[in-house]
């Protein structure tokens, strides 16, 4: 049994394997319909329990089809219906039932505490689905989509991040660089960085990641640029604010083309006004790619859980 919760803490091996395996599984479904079985039937009988404390569109799709095309099931849990939110039932006590109904756990929660808790009694695996501190299975799937459309290595192309470098996904985003080696410019006002123990982490681990803030001395020569909504789940602050020092962060024409001629864009959804249509409609733009790739590599995090990665 293992856990999925932060890249950080996933060798480097394992995430490989994990992209490997949703690349070999995606090309075997090229002749199947949507809710068709994988032939070897991996997790046969097993049921995924999910819980979204958050609202969620592409996380809940995936995990539901990942599930149910290696041959399992998913029940998805309301918060709002259970004692643990509005019974005042223990973390501790609640993790007990889930283990004893379920065999893997997937918590999209708006609490890193929580998520540990849940850790810390589960004996069934755990899957972070989105926290406050980290986004991990989506950025695995953005390298497994960066690397099929490239057919390279992600740590033989640059990419660039355009936009707030202090949330989940920068996080888990600069996790991964260092774990792959990837080249990668953050362009982000200086309110934005990221926080100081993952810039300490950087200069430890001598990662190729350069912060700047300008957007056009981040993009210059990219082959990929990402960016995020501006305003997300977690923010509380005065969001008045942060847009005002986000204005010149937008990613539009003039922007992508100071990145190499074949660059792509990425973003994660749901989008707001960081990127323009033009850009978020063009040819370079690949989130809807982006966005089914999420149920292979969620398959394949599911397997990784079970231990059943070949």
């Amino acid at each position: 049994m293992k856990n999925f919760l932060h890249i950080k803490d996933i060798p480097t091996k394992d995430l490989k394997k994990i992209i490997s395996d949703a690349k070999k599984r995606k090309l075997k479904r090229k002749k199947l319909n949507t809710l068709d079985i994988d032939k070897d039937i991996p997790l046969k009988g097993k049921i995924l329990l999910q819980m979204f404390e958050k609202s969620s569109l592409r996380t809940r799709l995936s995990f539901y089809l990942a599930i149910k095309q290696l041959g399992g099931g998913s029940l998805t849990l309301r918060p709002e219906e259970l004692h643990l939110g509005i019974g005042g039932e223990s973390i501790e006590d609640t993790s007990k039932i889930l283990s004893t109904y379920g065999n893997a756990f997937m918590l999209r929660t708006d609490s890193d505490k929580k998520l540990n808790e849940f850790k810390k009694y589960s004996k069934i695996p755990i899957i972070n689905g989105l926290s406050p501190s980290s986004h991990p299975t989506q950025v695995l799937s953005d390298i497994f989509t960066i690397q099929e459309i490239k057919n390279k290595s992600v740590s033989k192309l640059k990419l660039c991040w355009i936009g707030d470098a202090s949330n989940n996904m920068m996080n888990s985003l600069i996790e991964a660089s260092l774990k792959f080696t990837i080249s990668l410019n953050i362009a982000c006002p200086k309110d934005y960085q990221p926080n100081k123990a993952l810039i300490s982490l950087i200069k430890k681990r001598n990662g190729k990641i350069n912060i700047f803030h300008k957007k056009e001395l981040a993009v210059k020569n990219c082959d990929v640029v990402m960016t995020d909504k501006i305003i997300s789940l977690n923010d509380k602050g005065n969001k008045k604010k942060k847009l005002n020092s986000f204005k010149n962060f937008k990613v539009d024409l003039k922007t992508m083309s100071l990145a190499k001629k074949d660059a792509i864009f990425l973003h994660c959804l749901p989008r707001g006004g960081e990127v323009t249509d033009e850009v978020f409609l063009s040819k370079q733009s690949k989130v809807w790619q982006q966005a089914l790739n999420r149920v292979y590599v969620q398959k394949s995090i599911l397997l990784y859980c079970f231990d059943k990665l070949r």
